[in-house]
């Protein structure tokens, strides 16, 4: 038992297990938030709960996280919920990792802003959506449509996205910075 502690002390390092940890709070709160919505009758494709704290995630954590929380939430939620439904779940779950992904590493790799970070995050992410629809559902012929018309509908989340998410992960980064700097000292 004691050898087992030493290995996983010099492999998980205590930035890592933080990274875990909120990785597993923003995969809860990615599922929690699209079921609170659905149970006022918020529009989940109106608002886009389930995208914020992907896009959260990748913007503040970085890539991996940002890819982790997205991957994994589209799945538990559905899991949990049934939501989003089988039919779409691939094209969500190809759309919101590509949403961690990308707002991590333009923010991480290109050293990117906030803002724009989001931005080519929520393209590349519609972008993926449209590819995973072209294989994922091959039969279909309004591939274009669908993915015009979701961007359409989710105008209000994705208006919400661009001015929430940079002033929380400001905000956020800024405390956990003054705090990291106080632990230090």
């Amino acid at each position: 038992m004691e050898n087992t502690q030493v290995v996983v002390r010099t492999v998980v390092k205590a930035k890592n297990i933080a990274a875990v940890n909120f990785s597993v709070v923003f995969v809860a709160l990615s599922v929690a938030l699209p079921w609170f919505a659905h149970q006022f009758q918020l529009a989940g494709p109106t608002y886009l709960p389930m995208h914020f704290f992907i896009l959260f995630a990748g913007l503040l954590l970085g890539w991996r996280t940002g890819l982790i929380v997205g991957l994994f939430t589209p799945l538990i939620s559905y899991a949990v919920s049934g939501m989003p439904m089988m039919s779409i779940l691939p094209q969500i779950t190809v759309e919101v990792a590509l949403y961690g992904l990308v707002a991590g590493l333009a923010r991480e790799a290109f050293r990117l802003n906030l803002y724009w970070s989001l931005l080519i995050s929520l393209i590349v992410g519609r972008l993926g959506s449209l590819l995973a629809i072209v294989i994922f559902n091959s039969g279909s012929s309004h591939t274009i449509t669908s993915v015009l018309q979701a961007t359409k509908t989710g105008w209000p989340g994705l208006l919400i996205q661009i001015a929430l998410i940079p002033l929380l992960v400001y905000v956020v980064k800024r405390y956990i910075d003054a705090h990291d700097q106080q632990s230090s000292e």
